[in-house]
């Protein structure tokens, strides 16, 4: 794997960044890491594995997020997940749902470093990949930049040397999952400090980053960004991520031409049992503010969702938004 792909990553979204999704977001960029949804250990081990993190050879560099707090069994899932052929393996230490609560994984752990440490040295000891971890600044009244600090410096002794900073604490009681997204302050100088203070490390800083202009910036401080929301619901920004970010020659790809690198995909995933909405749901942002978006939208919306849509209703959606509906070689009348 090239660990360049560091420098910008699209972020861990339960319900978002499943495999189509990733197909999708790869027309966009090819050098962006890209993340599963969070996988708890115990599915990995007693679950349907192909569905729950088979993942196309056309999504590398990608990593798998583990969920869990035992190392036997984070150690088990690693290596399962090391066979199946994935770049990279993280560890949520940073999710404050109740759910992963109960579960003792999350961000509930880094009031437990040592437990994470532990953890982090058996995942590194059962396969050949590397092993990350993505954290919050701090938790409830754990929140002292003190603690942050002891929390990096004991995991990073077992081994791990790369960490997602989500530059907001979380509140375990009294917040939900959204509201811990959006209401407890950015502290994007801690992290910043936290990166000067331990300069081998490769830190990469999340939250609340909007746009490619916000993420260089924060490189000027850490190495790698990583978005989440704002990739998803605006993708296009995707593509300005090799030439701006990584400094590939070349302009980015059209919307256009990326959703018609899709169409072979997913006439292959419906004709292997799935629908065209498994992957159309993801692609409902891409022209969000474009001329023809809302139609775009609303196409997708009514016809992709029927049990019998195939490719050419993406495509159908593709003429709508690039030429009013009109075939390729005719201006668009509108």
């Amino acid at each position: 794997m090239n660990y360049q792909s560091h420098r910008f990553s699209v972020a861990p979204m339960m319900d978002w960044t499943d495999r189509h999704c990733r197909v999708f977001h790869r027309t966009l960029t090819k050098r962006a890491l890209l993340y599963t949804e969070m996988v708890t250990a115990d599915a990995v081990i007693h679950g349907d594995r192909e569905r729950l993190i088979g993942f196309s050879g056309e999504e590398h560099p990608i990593a798998l997020q583990l969920g869990g707090s035992a190392p036997d069994k984070l150690a088990e899932a690693s290596r399962i997940a090391a066979a199946f052929g994935y770049d990279e393996i993280n560890l949520n230490v940073g999710c404050p749902s109740d759910r992963v609560q109960e579960g003792r994984f999350g961000a509930c752990l880094m009031a437990e470093p040592d437990l994470v440490a532990e953890c982090v040295s058996a995942m590194l000891q059962s396969q050949p990949l590397p092993v990350t971890v993505k954290c919050r600044i701090g938790i409830d009244d754990q929140d002292a930049e003190a603690d942050l600090s002891r929390f990096i410096d004991t995991v990073a002794a077992a081994g791990c040397s790369t960490f997602v900073v989500h530059a907001r604490k979380a509140w375990l009681k009294g917040l939900s999952p959204k509201e811990n997204r959006e209401i407890p302050p950015l502290d994007y100088d801690r992290v910043y400090r936290l990166k000067a203070r331990r300069s081998e490390l490769t830190i990469i800083i999340n939250g609340g980053i909007e746009t490619i202009a916000d993420a260089q910036k924060h490189l000027e401080h850490v190495d790698g960004v990583m978005l989440g929301r704002a990739a998803y619901q605006n993708p296009y920004l995707l593509a300005d991520v090799d030439s701006e970010i990584f400094g590939e020659a070349g302009s980015g790809t059209t919307r256009g031409d990326a959703l018609t690198q899709l169409l072979p995909y997913a006439s292959r995933h419906i004709a292997s049992g799935g629908r065209l909405s498994n992957i159309t749901r993801h692609v409902l942002g891409l022209y969000h503010g474009r001329p023809r978006g809302r139609a775009f939208r609303r196409l997708l919306s009514e016809r992709a969702t029927r049990p019998d849509a195939g490719a050419n209703v993406l495509e159908e959606a593709i003429a709508l938004a690039e030429n009013g509906g009109l075939p390729q070689d005719q201006p668009d009348a509108a």
